[in-house]
């Protein structure tokens, strides 16, 4: 057994990721409809007593209250890989701003600062393509207002490497 699996932070977070695993799919909702289907059959049962309406209120709310967290792991894990793997893009692509690897980690004024320099870079390449410029050197794709354009030739960012004998 992976003992790191099951280490302090480890433990919850198998956990989690299992029970996301097993809760997001069709049959766990079929099961989730059948029991409220169950539920509201057997109201005339109990009479709709307060009892019975007090059985499902209490149901989904601990299930609630307890898939908010799960959810919430689930998230900050995805977002966490999602990020290395942007982290890593970034860091392989030649002529990338190694600067931005850590992004997630400024404050929103920092953010915001960087946002607008990338919005003026954006505008300036709408523009030129606009004009049938060639904004990346990499094959032409249809965006909504830019019109037609011829295909580009394929170019590629990387320099080639000679072989030296």
């Amino acid at each position: 057994m992976d003992t790191d699996k099951f280490s302090k932070h480890g433990f919850f977070s198998t956990v989690a990721k299992r029970i996301a695993d097993c809760t997001g799919n069709p049959i766990a909702f079929g099961m989730a409809a059948l029991i409220v289907a169950v539920w509201a059959i057997t109201g005339p049962l109990f009479q709709y007593s307060d009892t019975w309406q007090l059985v499902i209120n209490t149901g989904t709310t601990i299930v609630t209250f307890l898939m908010v967290f799960l959810i919430q792991n689930a998230q900050n894990r995805d977002t966490r890989a999602l990020q290395l793997k942007l982290d890593e893009l970034i860091r392989v692509t030649e002529g990338a701003h190694t600067a931005l690897l850590d992004l997630e980690e400024l404050d929103d004024t920092q953010l915001g600062k960087i946002q607008k320099s990338y919005e003026k870079i954006a505008s300036q390449s709408r523009r030129e393509m606009k004009n049938h410029a060639d904004d990346t050197h990499v094959p032409h794709i249809e965006l909504p207002g830019m019109g037609e354009k011829p295909a580009p030739k394929r170019y590629s960012r990387r320099p080639k490497r000679t072989v030296k004998k």
